[in-house]
C-alpha cells in the first residue's frame, strides 16, 4: 500500500518535477548509439533518481520509527502537515522567517558542480550518476514526500513510499527527456503553477493521519500502547 501511495503522490505531483527538473532532463548528455541506446540512457537516469529517493525514504522511515517508539508520531504528523500547508498558503511569510543555512547551500553547490562535470560525459554510467545526484538537489516537493514517508513509522515502509514516489515521477520526467527541446518553457511554467494544489492536498492527508480518526488508509487508528510493548520486548 505504501508503494502505491508513494506512486500516486509522485505521479499526481510530477507536474512540479516537470518545471523544476525539466531543464536538467532536457540537457542530459546523449550516449553513443541509436534510438534504443538513447531511450535506455534516459531510463537509467530515472533509475538513479528512484534509487536516491529510496535511500532518502529509508532515512525518513527510520526517523518515523524513532518517533513511534517515543510516542510522538501523531504530534509530528500534525506539525509537519500544518507547516507544509502554511508553506503553500503563506510562502512569503515563511520565507522571511526561515534562516539561511550555509551547510545545505554548500552541499547543493557541491552537487551542482559534480553534475556540471558529468553533463560533459556521454556514458550510461554518467547518466545513472546524474540521476543519483539529481535526487539530492534541493526540492520542496521531495521534502513533502519525505515528510509523508516519516509518517509511515517504519524504515522499509519509508523505502517503499519513496521508491513509489520516484517511479510515479518517472513517466513525465522520461517524457520530457525524450521530447527534448519540443517541451517549451511556457508549458513547464504552467505545470509548476499546479504544484501547490497537490502539495496542499498531501499536507491535509498528513494532518488527517496525525488526527488518528480511525479512517482506513487516510487516518488509521494508532495504538498508543504498541510502542511501549515493543520497548519491553527488547
Amino acid at each position: 500500500m505504501d508503494l502505491l501511495s508513494g506512486f500516486l503522490v509522485g505521479f499526481l505531483g510530477s507536474v512540479h518535477c516537470a518545471g523544476m527538473c525539466g531543464p536538467l532532463a532536457l540537457a542530459l548528455p546523449v550516449p553513443g548509439g541509436g534510438t534504443l541506446t538513447y531511450v535506455y540512457g534516459r531510463m537509467v537516469y530515472n533509475a538513479g533518481r528512484v534509487l536516491t529517493y529510496a535511500v532518502l525514504g529509508a532515512v525518513a522511515g527510520l526517523v518515523g520509527r524513532t518517533l513511534v517508539l517515543a510516542g510522538a508520531q501523531q504530534i509530528v504528523s500534525l506539525v509537519l502537515g500544518v507547516f507544509i500547508l502554511l508553506s503553500v498558503l503563506v510562502p512569503l511569510a515563511l520565507k522571511s522567517l526561515s534562516p539561511s543555512f550555509t551547510l545545505p547551500a554548500r552541499f547543493s553547490m557541491h552537487v551542482q558542480a559534480k553534475l556540471a562535470g558529468l553533463m560533459k560525459r556521454s556514458s550510461i554510467l554518467a547518466l545513472f550518476v546524474i540521476g543519483l545526484l539529481n535526487g539530492l538537489l534541493p526540492c520542496g516537493f521531495v521534502y513533502v514526500a519525505m515528510a509523508a514517508a516519516v509518517t509511515t513509522g517504519e524504515m522499509y515502509r519509508g523505502v517503499l513510499f519513496m521508491a513509489g514516489f520516484g517511479v510515479g515521477t518517472g513517466p513525465i520526467m522520461l517524457a520530457i527527456a525524450l521530447a527534448g527541446k519540443h517541451v517549451q518553457g511556457g508549458i513547464r511554467r504552467r505545470l509548476v503553477a499546479l504544484a501547490p494544489v497537490f502539495t496542499a492536498v498531501l499536507a491535509v492527508l498528513i494532518i488527517l493521519r496525525g488526527l488518528n480518526l480511525g479512517i482506513p488508509y487516510i487516518s488509521p487508528a494508532v495504538s498508543r500502547e504498541q510502542p511501549r510493548q515493543q520497548q519491553h520486548c527488547h
